[in-house]
């Protein structure tokens, strides 16, 4: 018996060793190279002041019925108010410090009804101050933040606003090193904003999120913009060594596996915004923050598939944009702002992106 159970585990073996291994599967395939870009030209852009170093974008529609275009400067420590139809530098606030109504390098601004919110890299906070009068509310983040970056914020379920902050933290001597994995759960935090009456908002924190795994972990952030109607947050990923993405989350912190992975983008993807025509309908702009010209792409606000690519005439290096869907007096379709090569702010007419892009007239009548 136990020579015959030994001649057939023989005969199994070398009958195994007769079959063909199996092919490994074939790698996934990488994202379609992207759309050249057509040429829109820009409306206008502002006069340069290389000492700003601009990074992030937002607008506020004035009681006079005027827009202004709020910029967040980084060397300088300011806030630098544009005259959005025009291009008018109107004024300058703040300054260097770590008081009420100062910055320490400012960079995500996000403007909800009167309240600013400005986030401090290096002040590690998030600032509160009402708009016509720049007039500090108080800050936020505190001890919990340590290199915010991105702003987004958008009205809660039950009342209040829900704010979201990426924080791009380093370590290394030089803090430029991506800290390990299980710390990436850190890289967005979300607060809730509360109003009571006359009183000043309240901020409070509500947790932090962020993908761990090997191959989808948010490394370097920055920009996030979401869409409250589908429940969709799109948070940028700057890791070249990984493949720049867009990740998709929920609105509560969840990591869905959607998004823009990599080869969507030649470069860091960097300004993000929603351009909402209908419920169920618009687009999302992102910046592919390139040289010497920027390339804007365009994607289907529902199932994110590419819907064509522009660039401008002179735009590049762009950091933080801003769409402004309301009419105003020169954009009666609306309008983007873009950051350009840190120093000054580009604007394109939303009714020259939907022609040369043959998008949904609708977006920009």
């Amino acid at each position: 018996m136990r020579l015959t159970l030994s001649l057939t585990a023989i005969l199994l073996v070398a009958a195994c060793a007769s079959i063909p291994a199996p092919k490994p599967a074939p790698s996934p395939p990488l994202a379609p190279l992207p759309a050249p870009p057509v040429t829109v030209a820009e409306r206008y852009v502002t006069l340069e002041n290389p000492e700003d170093e601009l990074d992030s974008l937002a607008t506020w529609p004035t009681e006079d019925g005027g827009t202004w275009l709020v910029a967040t400067a980084k060397n300088s420590h300011e806030l630098v108010v544009f005259d959005a139809d025009s291009g008018e530098q109107l004024r300058s606030v703040g300054g260097r410090g770590q008081g009420p109504g100062q910055f320490m390098r400012p960079n995500g601004v996000f403007v909800y009804g009167d309240l600013l919110l400005v986030s401090e890299r290096d002040n590690g906070r998030v600032q509160m101050l009402s708009l016509p009068d720049f007039q500090p509310l108080g800050t936020f983040g505190e001890g919990l933040l340590r290199s915010p970056y991105g702003l987004w914020a958008h009205e809660a379920d039950h009342g209040g606003l829900d704010v979201y902050v990426t924080d791009s933290f380093m370590e290394g001597a030089d803090f430029k090193t991506v800290p390990p994995l299980p710390q990436l759960d850190q890289r967005v935090r979300r607060f809730r904003i509360d109003f009571a009456g006359d009183a000043r908002p309240v901020a409070r924190h509500l947790g932090s999120f962020g993908d761990t795994r090997e191959d989808t972990a948010l490394r370097i952030v920055e920009s996030l913009a979401g869409d409250p109607l589908h429940g969709r947050l799109l948070v940028a990923d700057e890791d070249a060594r990984h493949g720049t993405a867009l990740r998709e989350y929920t609105l509560q912190g969840r990591f869905t596996g959607g998004g823009l992975g990599p080869g969507t983008f030649l470069a860091e993807p960097e300004g993000i915004a929603l351009w909402a025509c209908t419920a169920d309908s618009g687009y999302w702009i992102v910046a592919d923050q390139l040289r010497p010209l920027t390339v804007f792409r365009v994607f289907d606000r529902i199932d994110l598939r590419p819907r064509g690519a522009f660039q401008g005439q002179t735009t590049a290096w762009t950091d933080g944009v801003a769409l402004h869907a309301p009419p105003t007096p020169r954009f009666p379709g609306g309008a983007l702002f873009a950051v350009h090569s840190d120093r000054a702010v580009a604007a394109f007419d939303l009714r020259d992106l939907v022609r040369a892009l043959d998008l949904d007239p609708a977006c920009a009548p």
